[in-house]
């Protein structure tokens, strides 16, 4: 459940900033096509901060839909707020979804104590499978393995998408959780060391672009074969840093543009589009790793 490569899908816009679900289901489409394993929908790389509810609940739902059942679709539904993140997981409880992607609030700067007792209010509120997300880079919140490991004790709590690039902190948290609970990475930069270390997946921005490459990536990991997923980590490994030049999703949605399969780069204030030094550099790093336009 939940392994593999699950791309955190930007959200697209047009230029006025609204939903583009033709583009949506253009991208649904392509992660099909290129063996893309799931699809995280409405996470923060889909600008779920920016996203109203209703908008929220309807890009998951139409996300689902373009899927047709083909790829599993987890959905973003944490928040800064319990009472907010428990209000989104009810109402797409029945959308059609595989589970929920739920990260660390940002801004109040929670205990510990007080982010067992979020996650497991958000866990007795779903009938689904919650993925836990801890980012603090961009929560300030860091959850610690042993708050993993207390939450990992709830049946509902299946995983953890760890964005820290910290491989000593996976071992740590590998010590203290069963062997079924998940651990995915969210950083794309030490994603394929994550795996070599005996991650389950990722939960990847960078596949957004490349997702064959992704796949394989993992495939091969899977396989043993830890030589075949580096060298083709090599062959993406400057997409991983220039598509983080300016804040995600800056970059990917630009680059999604350039490469046909978005009409707009537009982002929701407060991010704006990116700097032309920064357009120009990644769309070398797109032809010199053979991204497509």
């Amino acid at each position: 459940m939940f392994t593999g490569s699950y791309v955190a899908l930007v959200t697209p816009m047009d230029d006025h900033g609204q939903i583009d679900y033709s583009s949506l289901q253009k991208l649904v489409n392509f992660h099909i096509e290129n063996g893309t394993h799931g699809i995280v929908a409405v996470g923060t790389t889909g600008e779920s901060a920016t996203l109203p509810f209703d908008e929220h609940i309807e890009v998951v739902k139409r996300v689902v839909e373009f899927a047709q059942g083909k790829i599993p679709v987890i959905a973003g539904s944490g928040a800064n707020s319990t009472d907010e993140a428990i209000f989104l997981s009810k109402q797409l409880a029945d959308s059609g979804i595989s589970g929920f992607l739920s990260v660390v609030p940002y801004y109040n700067k929670p205990q510990q104590r007080g982010l067992v007792a979020h996650f497991n209010a958000i866990a007795d509120a779903t009938d689904l499978p919650v993925i836990l997300y801890n980012v603090p880079g961009r929560t300030v919140t860091d959850m610690l393995p042993e708050t993993v490991a207390e939450l990992a004790k709830h049946p509902k709590i299946v995983g953890l998408k760890d964005a820290t690039g910290d491989l000593v902190r996976l071992k740590e948290t590998q010590k203290l959780v069963p062997e079924d609970f998940l651990l995915l990475s969210g950083d794309d930069q030490t994603g394929c060391a994550f795996l070599a270390a005996g991650g389950h997946g990722v939960i990847s921005v960078t596949a957004n672009l490349v997702p064959k490459q992704m796949s394989q990536m993992c495939e091969a990991a899977f396989a043993g074969d830890y030589s075949l997923a580096q060298q083709i980590d090599n062959k993406i490994a400057s997409l991983h840093t220039a598509l983080f030049i300016e804040p995600n999703p800056v970059m990917p949605k630009w680059a999604l543009y350039k490469m046909g399969l978005m009409k707009s780069a537009f982002l929701r204030l407060p991010l704006v589009e990116s700097e032309p030094e920064s357009q120009q550099h990644i769309e070398q790093v797109m032809r010199s790793s053979g991204v497509l336009f």
